[in-house]
């Protein structure tokens, strides 16, 4: 081993480069031709040197597209139109298509012979009018099913149309959009911090422009108001610390009967605190919490049912459960607390 590595040192210093300016034109093709052997596929070299360049003519300078497309051209001219292999000669081959049985006679102990009042009236009748008898004599195959409940529904001719006629969808009225929410936040706010008797329901539902300081202001001041009975805040882009604020409203508010945070961007953190300032409440008995901006998790879902078992006074809960076990649990314990709140009421 240490006289093979002593063979090998007088080759450290050989310079390449000086070996390969001294060969000849022959040389370098036929060391090329060893390489071409040696490494087929080019493995050892980039991807893109592996190609061996095979232009034998000198550059001819920067690309000139015009140049280019006008040399093209010229050639695309000059080309000769490919003859064909079959002469075309106009010939028409062949006998030409002659439908069998082009109308079918009907026989003679088949036809039907009407009375001549009928007759007139189905001769002048229009496609229109012959639709509806279609359908009325229950020939619903002849027809869309569109043109044939129109005809059964309808007791004037319904159809503008024949029984041939191309099947169109139904033309739908647009459906405008619902008006923006009229409700003027900071004047709703103030009559909530004044506890004024006339403000039963405050409904900020989609108004997307509310501050975070101003939802978390109007759960500080439902904390001591005595007469608002329903709060909504659906779509008000509501997170954390607003759920965090209206737990803390929930704990403390002895006359909210109605809450509905849906379609907001709630946690399972902020959910939970939600759920757990619930034990503490007796007055709430409807509660929305669904569609938020992530899935909550089986352990909310869990609380949620535990929730219910232990606050009686919640009869309607808004939630769409993922697990079967928490929703088995909240259907029972609703129903039961509907029943409490049936037995309350007789007596």
């Amino acid at each position: 081993m240490t006289s093979y590595r002593q063979e090998l040192e007088k080759y450290r210093d050989i310079d390449e480069d000086k070996i390969l300016r001294e060969l000849s034109a022959e040389e370098l093709e036929q060391l090329d031709m060893e390489l071409l052997e040696m490494d087929p596929e080019n493995v050892l070299l980039p991807a893109g040197l592996r190609q061996r360049d095979q232009t034998q003519k000198s550059p001819t300078g920067p690309l000139d597209r015009e140049a280019l497309l006008q040399h093209l051209e010229k050639q695309a001219l000059e080309a000769g139109e490919r003859e064909d292999l079959v002469p075309f000669t106009g010939e028409k081959k062949g006998k030409p298509f002659v439908p069998k049985n082009p109308k079918r006679e009907i026989p003679r102990e088949e036809q039907i012979t009407l009375e001549p009042e009928l007759e007139e009236a189905l001769a002048n009748a229009t496609e229109a009018e012959m639709c509806d008898i279609a359908a009325i004599l229950g020939m619903y195959t002849l027809m869309s099913n569109k043109q044939y409940y129109d005809a059964i529904c309808s007791g004037t001719i319904s159809n503008t149309e024949g029984i041939n006629s191309v099947v169109k969808p139904d033309t739908y009225k647009p459906v405008p959009d619902e008006p923006p929410n009229p409700t003027n936040v900071e004047e709703t706010l103030r009559q909530i911090q004044a506890n004024d008797g006339v403000l039963e329901d405050v409904n900020l539902n989609n108004i997307k422009d509310i501050p975070i300081s101003t939802l978390k202001a109007i759960c500080e001041a439902m904390k001591t108001n005595t007469h608002v009975k329903k709060l909504s805040l659906v779509a008000t882009r509501s997170n954390d610390p607003v759920a965090t604020a209206v737990a803390e409203m929930l704990t403390e508010n002895k006359t909210l009967q109605s809450l509905n945070i849906e379609s907001n961007f709630i946690t399972s953190a902020g959910m939970m605190s939600i759920i757990k300032a619930m034990y503490q409440n007796s007055t709430l008995s409807e509660l929305k919490v669904d569609n938020q901006c992530q899935r909550l998790g089986d352990t909310v879902e869990m609380e949620m049912a535990t929730m219910l078992e232990q606050c009686p006074s919640v009869v309607r809960f808004g939630y769409h459960f993922t697990q079967q076990g928490p929703r088995a649990r909240a259907a029972i314990a609703i129903t039961r607390n509907n029943e409490l709140r049936r037995k309350q009421k007789k007596t």
